[in-house]
């Protein structure tokens, strides 16, 4: 490993790459609601279009950690070019067979295609940041920076999942339904394409020289990591069954294309509070913060089915996103450090995985909720969600030895050197 350690992050990887690898994830925030909005116009049934995005997260899932354990395996840029070629055809192919004859089998059979090859940049770009402050930033800088890589990766989460489905929402009335398809699909051959050529998918590798110790697979199931992954699909479930009930509720108020709009507002305090997470003190650990966010995102939450106006529930959503995105801060930090020894991609693409599956499953089940019972029946499923992403958090509470959990002693070894240490 070089002596010479770069004074930032963004010496160590490139002045170009934040702006490509944020870019380069929209895609797979615009998938699952895409892919509904394409299917929902096409074959005019609102029950097929929750199926074909649920089908889209279910690829995601079963494909997305297989993609991260590859690039543990092989390296990033091979698996993500390969991907993203496979994405970029799989969404060209969603935006035809729409409109074919074939039968509906087949529209579900190419919605999976769509979330089986869905490149993985968001977990994928944290792992190659991990990477490098572990190998490159010096160690005095190196807890720092992690604490402000995470909490900036996870607002550009936060962003993405709420900007893609606006772009969605955009595209498809100016334009057509089609196109917010067709975007995805260029996008993902220009950004991720770009990503995964960019110099900083190479330097963790020639940084840690090419003996890559492998902990065995079996780690990936420790309670201590399965906790967290069970929070983050609370988050999933979070998202996707706001944004379905808020559309019934929207429609309600006679604008259902607006729920994008309205969902933004939630973004608002949800970006800007895990940008703020890097200003926490030490001594406000992190089973603290999962406890203490996740308190705010069901307090908020259980407020929903009594909320009478658009104003109301805009007010709302900015109190409730300030439970959100800390809470999803803490839970990548978490996720990280947590890593087993050279599994750190497999380890974030389960946790992207599982954000996706939650927010597809979530999507199907709220809508049919709506449908059948009305919007208030729909205003319960986050409130569930945000129920589970807390009893998870009590879980980490109680599986978390509190001395190991001071941020000050965790990053004095590179962090996923420490994996074996209970964060």
């Amino acid at each position: 490993m070089s002596q010479h350690h770069p004074a930032t992050l963004i010496r160590a990887t490139g002045p170009s790459y934040f702006p490509i690898a944020l870019v380069a994830r929209l895609p797979y925030a615009m998938m699952v609601v895409g892919v509904l909005t394409l299917v929902v116009s096409g074959r005019d049934s609102l029950a097929f279009g929750g199926l074909s995005s649920a089908m889209v997260g279910l690829g995601a899932a079963c494909f997305g950690p297989l993609l991260g354990a590859a690039a543990d395996r092989f390296g990033q840029r091979p698996v993500l070019l390969v991907a993203g070629l496979a994405s970029t055809t799989a969404l060209g192919l969603m935006a035809w067979v729409v409109y074919s004859p074939l039968p509906g089998a087949a529209v579900l059979a190419v919605a999976f295609l769509v979330g089986a090859t869905a490149p993985q940049i968001a977990p994928m770009s944290r792992s190659r940041l991990v990477e490098i402050i572990a190998a490159r930033i010096s160690p005095a800088r190196r807890e720092r920076t992690f604490d402000a890589t995470m909490a900036y990766e996870s607002a550009a989460d936060e962003m993405v999942f709420i900007v893609g489905p606006f772009l969605v929402g955009v595209l498809g009335t100016a334009l057509d339904p089609w196109a917010p398809v067709a975007a995805a699909a260029v996008v993902t051959l220009v950004f991720v394409s770009a990503f995964a050529v960019h110099p900083s998918a190479t330097a963790v590798r020639s940084a840690r020289g090419t003996a890559v110790e492998t902990a065995p697979a079996a780690e990936l199931a420790r309670p201590a990591l399965v906790v967290v992954i069970a929070g983050i699909l609370g988050v999933g479930l979070f998202f996707g069954s706001m944004l379905t009930s808020l559309t019934a509720f929207m429609g309600d108020h006679g604008n259902a294309e607006g729920a994008g709009l309205v969902y933004g507002v939630m973004g608002i305090g949800s970006a800007a509070f895990a940008l703020g997470v890097a200003l926490f003190p030490a001594s406000f650990t992190l089973r603290a913060r999962w406890l203490v966010f996740a308190g705010v995102l069901v307090a908020g939450t259980a407020v929903l089915p009594f909320v009478g106006s658009v104003a109301q529930m805009s007010l709302l959503l900015l109190v409730v996103g300030v439970g959100v995105g800390p809470t999803m801060v803490t839970q990548y930090s978490l996720g990280a450090l947590r890593s087993p020894v050279g599994r750190s991609a497999t380890v974030m693409t389960m946790l992207g995985s599982a954000v996706i599956v939650g927010q597809a499953s979530a999507s199907v089940l709220t809508g049919t909720l709506a449908d059948r019972f009305g919007t208030g029946a729909a205003l319960v499923v986050p409130v569930v969600a945000a129920t589970l992403v807390l009893l998870a958090g009590v879980a980490n509470w109680v599986l978390s030895p509190a001395p190991a959990q001071s941020p000050s002693t965790r990053m004095v070894t590179p962090p996923l050197a420490n994996a074996g240490t209970s964060a």
